[in-house]
């Protein structure tokens, strides 16, 4: 159906059968015979580099050794007490610069054991018993907000619980999840993934959630931290970086990757989710290849990623570059976005000019190249945006644009700690946000751990 505002944007490009080949689950679960040859390729390494190498210390060596065994629900619990969202980390890490990037055998052999689907293989089995691995210690009678349902704040909401606390989480949206429910790639989280993840961890206990609810808005700082024994905030990055353009960038068919991602994620029938004939994604990370290989696979029959650095610059990994290319999307390099040109208000085109890099940085060449296009995404990075934060006298302190904190995970204000993307060494990766929460939750019990004691001296 084509959009009388938008003519060369329409939905229903691809029949049913190519919708559902495109949105396929991108790394399909292991048979079981599969996993049994792949747990046996582990050394079970003392030293472990793969566990060093991932950000929440899973005890990588350990658990594949109990599916070895045939228990894979013990292995499911080894992996969930380091990271409870385990689950959705074994379908969007970028395993292969992390834990499978310094596996034994890739270096040796240059084919790692694939820890990914060993994991998946393992929490999908936990999840599918409808049993939750942990259960809560005695009610400590303290309570505390978490203000953010995305990965940071769920790992940190569900430690707390699991210690005794009551933990209420605010949520801006109306489903939990984050990004992992409206930023990855549909087609790295099929079958409602990321909300069945959130029952699964809510199982513990002690939770309650109010949807609908944003920081600055609707709830206020200085109210939760009157009203709670401690604050956490896992804020994300609500904030859209702008190309910057003189000329174009607010012409229908111009969009935030992001949002629309978003949109395509909620979704119900993608035959119905408009798309252009011919699509160009700026930027360079893991959101311009997601964003470039859905608007693939909805029919778009020409798609580009646009970078304006090199290849080995890209924030996309390797592999994400590889799934970009070899379904049919066009990396180029060292293009900057000038100018976006339009006819009666629809983008038509856009005009780039190549860089070049002298002396360490980034230079303009003058010389210019035009991509036709009737869609552009940008997809180049969010901000934080600091609403809510900044109404209590001088307000969090602001390190890089971002939350500041220090190890444990602290703000400059008094019983508020931060994780994930908002804050400073947020690294904008679930597994990275799923530690925050958790060393947060561990210094927040600390915390109200001492306090109690020096009350009762």
């Amino acid at each position: 159906m084509t959009d009388p505002a938008r003519p060369d944007i329409q939905s229903g490009r691809l029949p049913a059968e190519a919708l559902a080949r495109g949105f396929s689950d991108l790394h399909p679960a292991l048979e079981p015979h599969e996993v049994l040859v792949e747990a046996d390729r582990c050394y079970f390494c003392y030293d472990a580099p793969c566990m060093q190498a991932c950000p929440t210390s899973i005890d990588i060596p350990l658990f594949i050794r109990e599916i070895q065994a045939g228990n894979p629900i013990g292995a499911a619990k080894t992996i969930l007490s380091a990271n409870i969202l385990g689950g959705m980390c074994a379908r969007v890490c970028p395993t292969e610069t992390l834990c499978e990037e310094v596996c034994v055998r890739e270096v040796a052999e240059g084919k790692p054991v694939q820890i990914g689907l060993l994991q998946r293989h393992a929490t999908d089995l936990m999840m599918e018993t409808g049993h939750h691995p942990f259960e809560r210690a005695a009610p400590t009678g303290r309570r505390i907000a978490v203000v953010g349902a995305g990965p940071a704040g769920l790992s940190c909401a569900h430690r707390l619980a699991m210690l005794g606390h009551e933990v209420t989480i605010f949520e801006a949206r109306p489903k939990l999840g984050g990004l992992n429910e409206y930023g990855i790639a549909a087609y790295k989280a099929t079958e409602d993934f990321a909300q069945r993840e959130v029952e699964f961890l809510l199982k513990i206990g002690g939770i309650t959630i109010e949807t609908g609810k944003a920081l600055g808005r609707d709830i206020h700082l200085a109210d939760l931290r009157r009203d709670y024994d401690a604050v956490f905030l896992g804020l994300g990055l609500a904030g859209v970086n702008a190309l910057g353009l003189a000329e174009g960038e607010d012409q229908i068919g111009t969009r935030d990757a992001v949002a629309w991602i978003a949109d395509l994620r909620q979704t119900a029938d993608l035959s119905e989710l408009p798309v252009g004939r011919r699509v160009v994604v700026i930027g360079g990370g893991m959101t311009a290849t997601d964003a470039a290989v859905q608007a693939k696979a909805l029919g778009a029959e020409d798609v580009t990623i646009a970078y304006r650095r090199g290849r080995e610059q890209m924030n996309a990994s390797p592999y994400e570059q590889e799934v970009a290319a070899t379904r049919g999307v066009h990396l180029r390099f060292n293009l900057q976005p000038k100018r976006i040109f339009a006819e009666h208000g629809h983008v038509t085109g856009i005009e780039l000019e190549r860089t070049r890099i002298e002396a360490g940085k980034l230079v303009l060449t003058g010389e210019t190249v035009t991509i036709e296009a009737d869609q552009v995404f940008k997809a180049i990075g969010q901000s934080f945006v600091a609403d809510g934060t900044d109404g209590e006298g001088a307000g969090i302190a602001l390190e890089r644009g971002r939350i500041q904190v220090d190890a444990a995970r602290r703000t400059s204000l008094d019983g508020v700690w931060a994780g994930g993307d908002c804050i400073a060494e947020g690294e904008d990766l679930t597994v990275v946000a799923v530690e925050d929460g958790k060393i947060a939750a561990m210094d927040i019990h600390s915390a109200l751990t001492a306090a109690e004691r020096v009350a009762a001296e």
